[in-house]
């Protein structure tokens, strides 16, 4: 590949306080442009502002405009830092071989396999502790099952068969 990807990502944080969501999103802007094939050309880092409805949430987001090295470096920049938004500035085109399109469709099958394997892990562990506070702590679940609405309650209702006569059937 003889040229670089210029685009714009916007990446945007939420949490608390005031402070640490400035400090964070620099963070990430820094670690951003550390990342090798990746070079930050401008970038303004917003302040952060209370969210609508909360008293103690705030968000900011920063611009960054990024030179990149390969069409490889672009995609893996989007799973690692999912900004909310990007656009390629340039090149208009971009044309790739058969042989850099599976180095990057084999990295985001691995990327998407670790996702995989940390959700079952998660749901794994999940369902563990829920089985051990159910052997601990019995009357907490009784208590759930109370309180769950009337439709849950009841047995579900097996349908019958439809009688409708099928249509390829001779009289």
């Amino acid at each position: 590949m003889d040229y670089k990807i210029n685009a714009t990502l916007l990446l945007e944080i939420l949490g608390r306080p005031k402070e640490h969501v400035m400090e964070a999103l620099t963070t990430l802007v820094l670690k951003l442009g550390s990342e090798a094939g990746v070079k930050i050309t401008n970038k303004v880092i917003h302040e952060p502002q209370p969210v609508k409805d909360s008293q103690t949430l705030f968000t900011s987001f920063a611009e960054v405009d990024v030179e990149l090295d390969s069409l490889q470096s672009y995609v893996m920049t989007l799973f690692t830092y999912m900004p909310s938004h990007v656009e390629i500035i340039s090149p208009e085109r971009i044309a790739i071989s058969n042989t850099e399109m599976n180095e990057i469709g084999n990295a985001i099958t691995q990327r998407l396999h670790h996702y995989d394997a940390v959700t079952k892990n998660t749901i794994v562990e999940r369902n563990t502790l829920l089985q051990k506070l159910k052997e601990i702590a019995p009357h907490l679940f009784q208590q759930q099952q109370k309180n769950l609405p009337q439709s849950f309650a009841k047995k579900q209702i097996k349908k019958k068969p439809s009688k409708k006569k099928s249509k390829n059937k001779k009289s």
